[in-house]
């Protein structure tokens, strides 16, 4: 296999030369509106930061379950995967504006001397909840996440100029295990300090599985998308059969599935237990208007996608299946906003800040990573199992 046979087609540069253009546009308004209002920018910020960084961390998690899985389903993604995973350094970028200036807008329950002398702190809390602690703790998080990204994407450089170096493939297997463990570790903390932490009081422990499970379900939605988009156009037309698509929707089905197991576990628990300190999160969500966002959630991001994947035809169909993946990713905003407002506001109206933030980190972040996709072949020619993943299989093709 020569890399020549498997370029970017010029939709990739098309696709990066709008994102970056539309995002550029959208970014200058957000500037605009954090001159102007500094508070309701951060909280946007902070929702749009989170899903975001969901695109890049559930891929990550994405490629190393596919290291030590081995399904076909992740050859044809591993590229995609392995780009969205590059766009870690922009993450990085995109945190720094919380780090340095929004935290006195987002975490003052915790750094306001007035609201501490309000509702006190437990003295581990107190020790925990610094400023000092919290930027040490971000380093960490981040370290972790660009030595496995340096690592996976290393050796996947190595594999494509010595496919028959069997040491390496073993490698993959042997570190994805606990490179995926400690994803999920550094998330959950990660998680605990940035989100759980805008209302100190209240704490739930399955809290950072919800943010994994949700980060899969956008980065896997994302993924079938983007190959879908490939397919339409030579080198890549040849390559993605019915068979891939359905493995795909099945795996998003899975992770819909999980993300409502954990939902719902965690109401479960807190709903039984009915304690004061733990109920508060449900009892400023579950009722007016952000009962409604509760609704819509519960509907439109696991009944609606639940029951059209659950059929084969929908899962084969090129058509269908990018449209539910696209939705979802919209509804794991939704669900953001859902999760991250109410500690701010009664009011379950989006802002013009909640419409613009998302694309123009969005916007600029598809960019890189198109502009990522098209440095490397579209397929990982140095695998073993790529001729076998990409064969016509005429009989389960009818």
């Amino acid at each position: 296999m020569a890399a020549q046979e498997y370029p970017a087609p010029e939709s990739v540069g098309r696709l990066q030369q709008r994102a970056l253009l539309i995002g550029g546009i959208a970014l200058l308004f957000s500037i605009f509106g954090a001159m102007r209002s500094p508070g309701p920018f951060y909280q946007s910020y902070l929702m749009s930061f989170m899903l975001i960084l969901g695109l890049t961390l559930g891929s990550l998690g994405l490629l190393m379950l596919q290291h030590l899985t081995g399904g076909h389903w992740g050859i044809v993604i591993r590229r995609s995967l392995e780009s969205a995973v590059r766009t870690l350094p922009l993450i990085v970028v995109f945190f720094l504006p919380i780090v340095f200036f929004g935290m006195k807008y987002l975490y003052g329950a915790w750094l306001d001397p007035e609201e501490l002398q309000k509702e006190p702190l437990s003295k581990f809390q107190q020790a925990y909840l610094t400023t000092g602690w919290f930027q040490v703790r971000a380093v960490i998080y981040f370290a972790v996440w660009l030595l496995l990204m340096f690592l996976f994407l290393r050796w996947s450089k190595e594999q494509d100029v010595n496919r028959e170096d069997r040491a390496l493939r073993l490698r993959f297997k042997m570190f994805a295990g606990p490179g995926i463990i400690l994803y999920v570790f550094a998330m959950t903390f990660a998680v605990i300090d940035w989100v759980m932490s805008l209302s100190p009081h209240w704490a739930s422990t399955i809290y950072g599985f919800l943010y994994v499970a949700g980060q899969l379900i956008s980065s896997m939605a994302f993924m079938i998308a983007i190959v879908v988009l490939l397919s339409r156009t030579e080198p890549f037309s040849g390559v993605l059969q019915k068979r891939h698509l359905h493995d795909l929707g099945k795996l998003l089905l899975a992770f819909v599935m999980l993300w409502a197991y954990f939902d719902f576990s965690q109401l479960l628990i807190i709903w039984s237990g009915n304690q004061p300190e733990e109920i508060s999160f449900y009892r400023t969500r579950l009722y007016g208007g952000w009962g409604v966002v509760a609704v819509l959630v519960l509907i439109f991001h696991f009944f609606v996608p639940f029951f059209l994947l659950l059929s084969q035809d929908v899962k084969r169909n090129a058509k269908v299946l990018p449209k539910i993946a696209m939705w979802l990713i919209f509804m794991r905003l939704v669900d953001l906003f859902w999760m991250t407002r109410p500690e701010f506001t009664s009011r379950a109206v989006p802002t013009w800040l909640d419409l613009v933030l998302p694309i123009a980190l969005g916007g600029l972040w598809l960019g890189f990573f198109a502009f990522n996709l098209k440095q490397q072949p579209l397929l990982p020619i140095g695998d073993p199992k790529l001729e076998e993943a990409i064969e016509h299989h005429e009989h389960h093709e009818h």
